[in-house]
């Protein structure tokens, strides 16, 4: 559990350094258009720092870290989110300067999307494990 709230605090940290980074990079070059450098503080609070915080949760009462997913999860999990946000990073900074990432760039965050969609498959298939397990462990108890 302990760990989950370290990981969460990390990305809280790196949530609020990307907000920073957004307003004041898009303030230095003037830019008031849309750009993914505006998703990047959300993604990294709600995805990192409030998700890692449930999972702490979820780990008390289930503990999720004794799942055979634990580990999986937390490589897929903690690649596949800073990838797809330092491709919002990489696409915002090129929107700011006005380049276009092309076809190369979008199949690039497509796929660090679909790695990030891969753990947050293997984080409910790890969830339902777990709570068949409690369910499981209390009906032979009783």
């Amino acid at each position: 559990m302990k760990q989950s709230i370290w990981v969460a605090f990390g990305y809280a940290i790196a949530a609020m350094a990307g907000g920073v980074f957004y307003r004041e990079f898009t303030k230095f070059f003037g830019y008031t258009g849309t750009t993914s450098l505006a998703v990047v503080h959300l993604h990294l609070f709600v995805m990192g720092a409030v998700m890692f915080l449930l999972i702490a949760l979820f780990n008390s009462k289930l503990q999720l870290n004794q799942t055979k997913l634990w580990v999986p999860f937390l490589i897929v999990y903690n690649i596949g989110l800073p990838f797809m946000v330092i491709m919002f990073l990489v696409k915002g900074i090129m929107q700011v300067l006005g380049h276009d990432g092309g076809a190369m760039l979008s199949g690039i965050s497509g796929t660090s999307h679909i790695i990030f969609g891969a753990a947050i498959v293997l984080f409910f298939i790890m969830l339902l494990q777990a709570v068949g397990k409690q369910k499981f462990q209390n009906n032979s108890t009783t």
